[in-house]
C-alpha cells in the first residue's frame, strides 16, 4: 500500500498524514476549507491533558443532563428534540457504562504516550504553538466533587499518570491570581497547553516538506472502496476531479460518520457542540491578573488556558443539537461571566466566541485501524480529547496501515 488519501485537514488529519508520511508512504489530504485546522481545531481550551480522560459515560452524568435540559446555560445542554441518530447514541452511550473505569485509565494511558510525540514533532519541526507545561489545576468548591476527583485519580494512576491532591492554600500557591472559595484541587504537573490552530498549522507545513500533496478546498462528494483500491472523487469549486489511492484514512470529525456510510462501516459519531472565547490581554493589568497554570472548573465544566502573554482562552460546556454550528450568546455569556469571577482583573471588554462540533462516539473512545475493507481506515471520534491524543492515534492508525499492507498480495 503506498497511495494513501486521508481525508480532514484538522488536528486529526495533519498529524495522521505526517505519520504516514514519515514512514514513506505517498499522501494526499482532502480538505473541504482553503487552510488547515478551521473547524474543531481552530480555537478549542488549548489543554493537553491527561488529567481530563475520564470519560462521561456514568450515570452522574446522565442524571445531571436530564436535570438541566431545562437550562440554557447549563454545562451540559441536550436539546430534547428526538432524532434516531441522538436516540441510538444515547443508547449506546448507556451502554458503555459498565466500561466507564477500563475507558479512563485507557484514556489516561493514550494521552501519556501522545505527549512525547507531539513534543518531538514539534521541536524536529520548529513549530511555536505558544506551549506551557506548567501543569493543569482542577479546582473543586464542594466535598463531594473533590471526593469524585479522588476516585478519578486512581483511575487515571491506573494508567500511569501522576496529579497530586491540592489544599486551598496550595492552590493559591500555585495560580496566586485565581479568586474565590474553594474546598481543594489536583494538580497534574506533567500536562500542558498549547494553540491547536498554530501547531497543526506548523505541522501542515512540514507536511509538504516531506511530499504530502494538500487538496485545500476540496469538498469529497464521492468515496468508494474495494478489496484493493479507493476512489475519492471532490470538488474544487470548478470541477469535480476523481483519483485512485492504494488506501483511504477517515479523519473527517463530524463528517466521518456519513463518509463511513458511504464505505460499508458504522461510525456513530454525534456532534457535541463546545464553545470557547479568547480574552485579548491589551492592558498590563489583564496580563497580570490573567492565569498562566491552566486550570479546569469541573462544577462548571471549563477550562482555560494561556496561549502567549496576551491571549487568554477559556471553554467549555457540551451541547447535543445536531449539526447546528451558531454561537449562541446565552452560552457565550457563562464564559465569560466566570472570567469575571474568578479573575476579577482581567479586562473582558475585548472577547473573540468561537463554536465548535466535537466528533464524540458513544463510548468516548477514539475510531482507529481499519474498516469492514482491507483498503479503509479510520482515525475519528476523539471527542473533548482531540487535541490530548492525536500524535498517539496518528501513530496507531500508521501501524495499523503498515500491518495491513504487509498482509496484502
Amino acid at each position: 500500500m503506498k497511495r494513501i488519501a486521508v481525508i480532514g485537514g484538522g488536528i486529526t488529519g495533519i498529524t495522521t498524514a505526517y505519520s504516514l508520511a514519515k514512514r514513506g508512504l505517498d499522501v494526499t489530504v482532502y480538505e473541504k476549507h482553503r487552510y488547515a485546522a478551521m473547524e474543531t481545531s481552530f480555537a478549542n481550551g488549548g489543554q493537553l491533558s491527561a488529567s481530563n480522560a475520564e470519560v462521561w459515560n456514568n450515570w452522574q452524568t446522565v442524571i445531571k443532563g436530564i436535570k438541566w435540559m431545562s437550562r440554557r446555560d447549563a454545562p451540559l445542554l441536550v436539546n430534547p428534540k428526538p432524532s434516531w441518530h441522538k436516540l441510538s447514541w444515547f443508547a449506546e452511550f448507556i451502554a458503555a457504562i459498565p466500561q466507564y473505569e477500563k475507558n479512563t485509565t485507557e484514556t489516561a494511558r493514550l494521552a501519556i504516550a501522545a505527549r512525547e510525540h507531539l513534543f518531538n514533532w514539534a521541536q524536529e519541526e520548529g513549530i511555536d504553538f505558544d506551549l506551557k507545561k506548567q501543569g493543569i489545576l482542577h479546582i473543586y468548591r464542594d466535598k463531594a466533587g473533590f471526593d469524585h476527583a479522588a476516585n478519578v485519580s486512581k483511575l487515571l494512576a491506573a494508567g500511569g499518570l501522576e496529579r497530586r491532591a491540592v489544599t486551598p492554600d496550595e492552590m493559591r500557591a500555585i495560580e496566586p491570581t485565581l479568586a474565590g472559595t474553594y474546598y481543594g484541587g489536583f494538580y497534574t504537573e506533567s500536562d500542558s497547553t498549547g494553540d491547536i490552530h498554530k501547531f497543526t498549522n506548523g505541522l501542515a507545513d512540514a507536511i509538504l516538506r516531506l511530499g504530502v500533496r494538500t487538496c485545500y478546498g476540496h469538498t469529497v462528494t464521492e468515496l468508494s472502496a474495494d478489496q484493493n483500491h479507493a476512489w475519492v472523487t471532490a470538488d474544487d469549486g470548478e470541477q469535480q476531479n476523481r483519483d485512485t489511492f492504494d488506501g483511504v484514512v477517515i479523519c473527517a470529525g463530524v463528517g466521518s460518520r456519513s463518509l463511513a456510510a458511504k464505505l460499508g462501516d458504522r461510525v456513530n459519531i454525534y456532534p457535541v457542540k463546545g464553545y470557547s472565547i479568547t480574552v485579548e490581554l491589551d492592558d498590563e493589568d489583564s496580563r497580570k491578573s490573567a492565569p498562566t497554570v491552566s486550570l479546569l472548573d469541573d462544577a462548571t465544566k471549563i477550562v482555560t488556558s494561556r496561549l502567549g502573554d496576551g491571549r487568554f482562552r477559556v471553554a467549555g460546556t457540551a451541547e447535543f443539537s445536531g449539526y447546528n454550528r451558531d454561537i449562541r450568546d446565552d452560552r457565550i455569556q457563562p464564559l465569560t461571566r466566570w472570567v469575571e469571577q474568578c479573575f476579577p482583573g482581567v479586562c473582558t471588554r475585548r472577547v473573540v466566541p468561537w463554536a465548535g462540533l466535537r466528533p464524540m462516539l458513544p463510548n468516548m473512545m477514539p475510531r482507529v485501524g481499519a474498516g469492514r475493507l482491507p483498503t479503509v481506515f479510520y482515525n475519528t471520534g476523539h471527542g473533548h480529547l482531540g487535541w490530548t491524543l492525536s500524535a498517539i492515534t496518528a501513530q496507531m492508525l500508521a501501524d495499523s496501515v503498515e500491518r495491513t499492507s504487509s498482509t496484502r498480495p
